[in-house]
């Protein structure tokens, strides 16, 4: 064997045991390749059921929803009714009933007045009982 052939199978060696060491992280990462496919397809498999489940949890929601909006609805409907009922009994029954507070208030102001005056009579008829008592 000549010197050359010598460096040949060197050369050689050394790339066959370069072809191995770089054939090991390759297999590696096949094989993690096809475990996370597999995880891949067992996620998809399972993730029918939990799709479907919220599907028909979102059709309850939406159930409802529109039930809520009726109920809403209703509501601001009573809301109106009763604003509209309250404008209609001040407009009817709120000025005569102010009126007449107002009345007894005043008469009751002139009922203590007196009372506290001693019970005096008032007026012009009074002036003249005092000019004659004197």
């Amino acid at each position: 064997m000549t010197p050359t052939e010598i460096a040949a199978l060197i050369a050689a060696g050394a790339f066959v045991l370069l072809v191995v060491l770089l054939a090991i992280p390759l297999v590696k990462l096949g094989r993690t390749l096809d475990e996370t496919t597999n995880a891949i397809r067992k996620a998809q498999e399972n993730s029918d059921p939990l799709f479907t489940g919220a599907n028909t949890t979102l059709d309850h929601v939406n159930t409802q929803l529109d039930r809520v909006d009726g109920i809403t609805a209703n509501a601001q409907s009573v809301s109106s009714n009763v604003s509209a009922l309250s404008s209609l009994f001040t407009a009817t029954l709120g000025s005569p009933l102010v009126k007449s507070a107002a009345f007894t208030y005043g008469v009751r102001k002139a009922l203590r007045a007196r009372r506290e005056r001693g019970e005096e009579p008032v007026g012009r008829h009074s002036r003249r009982r005092k000019r004659g008592r004197k």
